[in-house]
């Protein structure tokens, strides 16, 4: 069947687990090209025996890095010819107080949140344009709200979103579309993989993951606001109340928020 995803090519960084895998598991069936990259030899070969004989391009690559986020985007070229869509989603979050926090934490949350989207579109961008393509950034509530515990994400998610809606406005005559996704909390892997505050991974999640949205059903979303070439979008009731709330009562906004992360004067989520 063919649908508005058929013969695209779709490059998707972060695509072994998570929203980025979820992504690939809608857009195979629906006749998409796909490349996608991260940085385990192992996760990335399991998906490609689990689609083995279909136009999957898996690169080992980490987005911090610049000269592989190159490796990555050129060699998807190679491949396929162009890239039609690109789906800067690879992300790493983390939990601490600014106080306990080194600042190595900051420096590592950026140079994949921000930095690794921005590499990425760079070689990608040629390409981008002779196909009139989509630049897509996969953001955050925590991209709107500021979250405690979570400083250095959100400061990578606002920066993403400031630096997407001026790329936006820059490629508007060349009608590349550029987006962001906003999901809420969704079930995944980045809670577990969350930096602490000696930038080292958690290994363990403070929240509920049965009770997020699946990322199977953020992928959907995802797929249809860039059908429908949406500006931005929101993901659950609870993303979208959040962002309404900081924009037009943000003082109380601050002591939701405060109460829903901390206990007794101590973060918990």
């Amino acid at each position: 069947m063919s649908s508005f995803f058929t013969n695209k090519v779709i490059a998707i960084t972060g695509g072994s687990e998570g929203i980025g895998k979820a992504l690939i598991d809608a857009l195979i069936p629906l006749g998409a090209k796909v490349a996608t990259c991260g940085r385990n030899y192992d996760k990335l070969y399991n998906l490609q025996m689990e689609y083995t004989n279909v136009m999957l391009h898996t690169v080992v690559a980490d987005v911090s890095k610049e000269s592989e986020c190159r490796k990555f985007i050129e060699s998807t070229i190679e491949t396929f010819g162009d890239i039609d869509i690109l789906i800067n989603n690879a992300g790493i979050s983390m939990r601490a107080l600014f106080e306990e926090a080194d600042t190595e934490v900051f420096r590592k949350v950026m140079d994949v949140n921000f930095f690794g989207s921005v590499y990425c579109t760079k070689y990608a961008l040629p390409s981008l344009i002779r196909r009139q393509g989509v630049i897509l950034g996969i953001s955050s509530i925590a991209g709107y709200r500021g979250l405690p515990g979570r400083s250095a994400y959100s400061a990578s998610k606002f920066a993403l979103q400031g630096w997407l809606e001026a790329l936006r406005t820059e490629l508007l005559e060349k009608e590349v579309h550029v987006m962001w996704v906003s999901p809420g909390f969704t079930a995944s892997n980045i809670r577990n993989a969350a930096l602490d505050a000696t930038a080292r991974s958690h290994g363990k999640t403070p929240m509920d993951e049965e009770k997020m949205m699946p990322a199977a059903e953020c992928a959907e979303h995802i797929l249809h606001a860039i059908e429908k070439r949406k500006r931005s979008e929101v993901l659950t009731f609870t993303g979208k109340r959040t962002v309404f709330m900081n924009k037009f009562f943000p003082a109380w906004a601050d002591k939701l928020t405060h109460n829903f992360f901390f206990k007794d004067g101590k973060l918990v989520k």
